[in-house]
């Protein structure tokens, strides 16, 4: 078995859609990043990254390189599961938290796990998406942010 922990921050701004486990959601601000600054996602590819002893998403989708400029979170997850899968592991669970005062997360939970396990073929109850606020307390409090955490739980595939 292998555990990785991730988490993530992006400042919210206007002009830029607010995108988490690949949903847009209506709201006036969206995260600045990037790529779409998907910090929901970002914290799950490090906790996949960490598990499996490569790193971070840094190292692998760098914020200087042209060709991640406003990409699709879900395909640097599509990305780092291909990794995850070449070094013979599969997934047990993810459990999630993302940190924000508004907008309100919980219509769109459903659509984050589907999102989540359909690109990493697996069971969406394997996906676990809580949110909670930080009663009003620091920059995501103030509504200047969002922040998600992530622990996966992963375990070596049977050779046959």
């Amino acid at each position: 078995m292998r555990i990785g922990m991730g988490y993530d921050i992006h400042r919210l701004v206007t002009g830029r859609k607010l995108v988490l486990g690949g949903v847009t959601i209506p709201y006036k601000k969206g995260l600045l990043g990037h790529s779409d600054a998907d910090v929901l996602i970002h914290a799950l590819c490090d906790a996949l990254l960490g598990a499996i002893g490569q790193g971070d998403i840094g190292t692998h989708f760098p914020d200087t390189a042209p060709e991640f400029k406003d990409i699709s979170s879900m395909i640097i997850l599509a990305q780092t599961w291909d990794m995850v899968c070449a070094e013979g592991f599969s997934l047990e669970n993810a459990d999630t938290t993302i940190m924000a005062e508004q907008p309100k997360l919980a219509p769109y939970r459903t659509a984050m796990r589907q999102n989540i396990a359909g690109v990493m073929n697996t069971d969406p109850h394997c996906i676990s998406i809580k949110a909670t606020t930080t009663e009003r307390l620091g920059m995501i409090g103030r509504g200047e942010g969002i922040g998600a955490m992530c622990v996966v739980l992963l375990t070596k595939k049977n050779s046959a």
